[in-house]
Order: C-alpha cells, then sequence, then structure tokens
C-alpha cells in the first residue's frame, strides 16, 4: 500500500512561484497515475492536474492551465506541482492522490479515482 506525504507549502505572494512535491513510499511508483487536487476554506475539494504512469500526458484544470506543471520523476518515487504566477485563489491545502492502473495513458481527473492520499499541505497567496 503506498504512502504518499506531500510537501513545499507555505506562504507566497501574489505572483510567485511554489513547488510541491509528493514523495511515495512505494517501490513501483511508476505503476500508478498521480493527482493534485486542493481544498479551499469552506469548499469542496477540486481537482487541480493529473499525469499517467509514465508522466507523458497532463491533464489540467482551466483555474490552473498555463500556470501549473505537474511532473514525476519514478525513479526517485516523486511527484511535483510547479505552480508559477500564483493568484490568492490558489489558497487551499493541496493534496497528491495515487492509483494504482495498467493502462499507460490512464491519469483520471476525478478523485473518486484515485485510492490513495497524502495529509495535504497548506498553500497560502498574499495579495
Amino acid at each position: 500500500q503506498v504512502q504518499l506525504v506531500e510537501s513545499g507549502g507555505r506562504l507566497v505572494q501574489a505572483g510567485g512561484s511554489l513547488r510541491l512535491s509528493c514523495a511515495a513510499s512505494e517501490l513501483t511508483f511508476s505503476a500508478y497515475a498521480m493527482g493534485w487536487f486542493r481544498q479551499a476554506p469552506g469548499k469542496e475539494r477540486e481537482f487541480v492536474a493529473a499525469t499517467n504512469r509514465r508522466g507523458d500526458t497532463a491533464y489540467y484544470a482551466d483555474s490552473v492551465k498555463g500556470r501549473f506543471t505537474i511532473s514525476r520523476d519514478n525513479a526517485k518515487n516523486t511527484g511535483n506541482l510547479q505552480m508559477n504566477s500564483l493568484k490568492p485563489e490558489d489558497t487551499a491545502v493541496y493534496y497528491c492522490a495515487a492509483v494504482i492502473t495498467i493502462t499507460h495513458t490512464r491519469a483520471p481527473i476525478s478523485q473518486r479515482q484515485y485510492d490513495y492520499w497524502g495529509q495535504g499541505t497548506q498553500v497560502t497567496v498574499s495579495s
């Protein structure tokens, strides 16, 4: 069973950048699709980005497209979310998630399709 630990969240000014990381305990991390989700205060958790097993396919929420980039390093069992041009509305707890899959192209955008979740990391963007 894979365990996920996010890091990198902090307070940043609007227009700034952050790089979130997700460390996976599973030695076969390359068998998992992974995604990033976020939950702002008083709101439901929402999709941010997802990538397939090999990291060569990615999907983004419209709200972050062109500003965020999802990536992964299977050799290091890590996933990353590079966030640029941050806005106050990006303030949220960010979660990484993973699901084992035999399909190379699969990169779910629905949180219900993920089986494993990290504890989250807080990102706060000040105006």
